[in-house]
């Protein structure tokens, strides 16, 4: 049975009942806002799905589809450094500790200089990135050579997006302010626009390219460009609300007043390390890309369908806790309250058990209904379906490792550590790479994604380990009973879902579509209810542990 509360040193019994009900309330607060932010996200990824429905039955998987799917990753690539990645990951935790030992006007002050250095950095490397498309293009996919048409199409379309990474990048900004004050919302929600945008391109835009005499995929990097000038514009209302708007000055005195900055250069001193670990992380991308490129035509489209498939319960489980937890663990650890940060670790790891390892059965059991329902559509064959099965599967692999690792990550982060993940991600790429060495030439692209799943899995087994051994994390007691109970629940799931899987002919149904949709919708209800049922039977108790 698990335990209803962590344990909680006290010196009084009326300290102890204290702490427990100051545990219990921070428990509830985190639900409801992990809640908050995955029944968003949860509506960002469906957004996204259809997104990628439309994408898939008006292209299908080709050279000019891949020629985009490698444009639109260049942008996200250097995204990645300037935005939600590196930049965040030593951002917030700056923040939240300038917030909780300085107070809210210091943190004005910051979130401006930052803001400050942030939009000169972005503004030269968007003018860099547009002159050295053809260049990057080359360094991501030079595959794409073997159709130049492909190639041309992706340097165009990166020219046209690149500007969308400084719009995302200061998007990133104002969403590591509002989630340090707990507003948690609007940068759940703003992925939407993006969304909405991309379904407007695929829909109305590309018959309208069509018709001018342009190609049609064009549209969709006119719709990501719009995206994310809507998103930024959604954030930064939100911040404005809050007089939290940051104030850019572009006054070179002004930068090099804000460059010199003491909180500036501690996020520029964590940025480097943060920064060597997003490059590791995308260098094991770029080079799977590169091989995914030289493979099969559609090889980098199948691999991106699945990609978009499995990003729905990494986001809904793993970011959503892990946007939660941050600028949590980063205060408690700001005012010494080790037992609450050690406690909020085991509560975010508990649920990602119960929640992620029925997601990886059913990626891994239950994959040709997921993708037949959601992409098996006008250009995309049932050949498509068969290769984007195989990729989703080596993603199923390594769900599990994918999402502990959004909730372990941040406990390293908040601790303003940010070199150990980076030695963590330097071995797991090593590793990942040596399995491409003997998986693709028997498993072809989908030994890329298999790859990455297995090195998640390590990933996030070494993070852990290392939580343990310095004592930030203590795991609380029950944890073998709690295994052993969603264990037997994931059992039963995947007899059912076997059974589903093969009792339907799933891509056969592609001529009854809604019959098709109506029947997963009942597989995935009966699912679900099968596997809390056969949990509860076994003893978890579910209102206990979102209540820890």
């Amino acid at each position: 049975m698990l335990s209803a509360k962590p344990k909680i040193l006290t010196v009084s019994t009326v300290g102890a009942a204290r702490c427990a009900s100051t545990a219990t309330l921070c428990g509830v607060s985190l639900f409801k806002s992990a809640s908050v932010v995955s029944l968003l996200t949860l509506l960002s990824r469906i957004t996204g799905l259809v997104r990628e429905l439309l994408i898939a039955s008006t292209f299908g998987a080709s050279a000019l589809t891949d020629a985009f799917n490698v444009a639109f990753r260049i942008p996200n690539l250097f995204r990645r450094f300037f935005g939600e990645g590196a930049f965040s990951q030593a951002f917030v935790p700056v923040l939240a500790a300038t917030r909780t030992q300085h107070g809210d006007e210091a943190t004005r002050t910051l979130i401006d200089r930052v803001a400050t250095v942030l939009a000169w950095a972005l503004l030269a490397l968007s003018v860099l990135g547009v002159l050295g498309a053809g260049a990057l293009v080359w360094a991501m996919a030079s595959g794409l050579q073997q159709n130049p048409r492909g190639f041309d199409v992706a340097v165009v379309m990166t020219r046209w997006m690149f500007p969308y990474i400084a719009f995302m990048s200061l998007v990133a900004l104002g969403a590591g302010v509002l989630n340090t004050y707990k507003r948690f919302a609007v940068p759940a929600a703003t992925p939407v626009l993006l969304n909405i945008c991309m379904i407007g391109a695929a829909w109305l835009g590309a018959p309208w390219f069509k018709a001018l005499d342009l190609e049609p995929i064009y549209a969709l990097a006119g719709g990501v460009l719009l995206g994310g000038v809507l998103q930024l514009g959604a954030q930064w209302l939100a911040l404005k609300r809050l007089h939290l708007q940051p104030r850019i000055n572009w006054r070179w005195a002004a930068l090099k007043g804000a460059w010199a900055d003491a909180g500036t250069q501690n996020i520029l001193r964590l940025m480097g390390p943060a920064l060597l670990g997003v490059s590791v992380a995308h260098l094991s991308m770029l080079i799977n890309t590169q091989i995914a490129s030289h493979l099969k035509p559609g090889s980098v489209s199948w691999i991106t369908y699945a990609d978009r498939l499995m990003e729905f319960p990494t986001a809904l489980l793993g970011v959503a806790m892990g946007v939660v937890l941050m600028p949590q663990l980063a205060s408690a650890r700001a005012s010494g309250d080790t037992a609450q940060y050690s406690a909020m670790l085991d509560w975010g790891l508990r649920l990602v058990v119960v929640t992620a390892v029925p997601c990886a059965v059913a990626l891994l059991v239950f994959p040709t209904p997921l993708v037949a329902v959601l992409y098996h559509y006008g250009a995309m064959t049932d050949f498509d379906v068969l290769q984007v099965t195989h990729a989703l599967m080596g993603w199923g692999a390594g769900l599990v490792g994918l999402v502990a690792i959004k909730v372990l990550a941040p406990g390293y982060y908040a601790s303003q550590d940010t070199k150990t993940p980076v030695r963590v991600a330097i071995g797991v790429l090593v590793f990942t790479q040596v399995l491409n060495i003997f998986f693709v030439p028997v498993f072809a692209h989908a030994a890329l994604t298999l790859s990455i799943g297995i090195g998640a899995m390590v990933n996030a087994g070494w993070l852990l380990v290392g939580l343990m051994r310095r004592g930030s994390y203590r795991p609380e007691p029950g944890w073998g009973v709690f295994l052993l109970q969603v264990l037997a629940g994931c059992v039963l799931l995947a007899a059912f879902l076997l059974w589903a899987n093969n009792h339907f002919a799933w891509t056969a149904l592609r001529v009854e579509s809604f019959k098709r949709i109506w029947l997963l919708a009942l597989v995935l209800t009966a699912s679900a209810a099968i596997y809390f049922a056969a949990i509860s039977v076994a003893g978890l108790k579910l209102r206990q542990l979102v209540r820890r």
